[in-house]
């Protein structure tokens, strides 16, 4: 019997990198995502299923969660993958973009988590994050961003110590800059722009290179997986000398 992974953000990028190297393993992936083309084109591979939704509709999403939980025979490892940036100062951002960034990155990422609680202690799987630098330090230009990373790190970190008793392991990855959609930086009528998509970037990696780094941290059961160079020296960093990261951020993505 095959494995089931969840994917949220699957339909591209990253997320349809992970689900790649995880059916070339034998597993089965189930993939969220908006309705469209690139989720539609998905829908005849092998060992995928989709399911179009949109995670920030409470409704949609219980809906969505409950139909993969009922299709599958086992949930077994749920990939929280799916997220948009904002990239201006705060001074010149406005409310209603930075609480929809949280609706996507933050809110959606809980709500599933909170369906498939049940389903992953019953399988003894995995609650994996894809987060960011930016969920455990400072980045020039992305205020709401990296606020609701830090969000997800301090929610999926307490829910590892709240899971541990029923068998559930929680990682988080951190990924710093993933090439998903070079080119395509032009904010959206929302304000948000395509995860991957920064022109400030620095050392891009490309998804299916971050797919393996993600998948290889999980399968030595790594609790934090730092995905990149510039990640792992980010993490380091920051938490040795915060200033000396700092300074260096502003080096590199403060004078872009």
């Amino acid at each position: 019997m095959k494995r089931t992974a969840v994917i949220t953000g699957g339909a591209g990028g990253l997320g349809q990198a992970l689900s790649l190297i995880l059916r070339e393993r034998g597993w089965h992936t189930a993939l969220i995502d908006l309705p469209g083309p690139e989720l539609e084109a998905l829908a005849s591979e092998d060992a995928v299923s989709v399911y179009p939704c949109d995670l920030t509709v409470p409704d949609q999403c219980a809906k969505t969660c409950a139909a993969i939980s009922s299709d599958r025979p086992s949930i077994d490892l749920v990939i929280y993958n799916a997220g948009v940036s904002q990239i201006s100062a705060f001074a010149d951002s406005d409310m209603q973009t930075h609480r929809g960034l949280f609706d996507i990155n933050y809110f959606a990422a809980v709500e599933c988590a909170k369906h498939f609680l049940l389903p992953l202690r019953a399988s003894n799987g995995t609650h994996l994050a894809v987060s960011s630098v930016a969920g455990f330090a400072p980045l020039f230009h992305r205020t709401a961003y990296a606020a609701s990373k830090h969000a997800l790190e301090g929610f999926f970190k307490s829910l590892r110590a709240e899971e541990l008793e029923h068998g559930v392991r929680v990682v988080i990855a951190a990924p710093s800059f993933v090439a998903t959609n070079i080119g395509r930086s032009e904010a959206n009528q929302t304000g948000f722009v395509r995860p991957g998509s920064a022109a400030d970037g620095v050392d891009y990696m490309e998804p299916q290179d971050a797919a393996r780094v993600i998948l290889r941290g999980y399968e030595k059961q790594k609790d934090f997986v730092p995905v990149g160079r510039i990640a792992a020296l980010s993490s380091v960093l920051n938490r040795l000398a915060p200033k000396l990261y700092f300074r260096q951020m502003m080096r590199t993505i403060g004078k872009n």
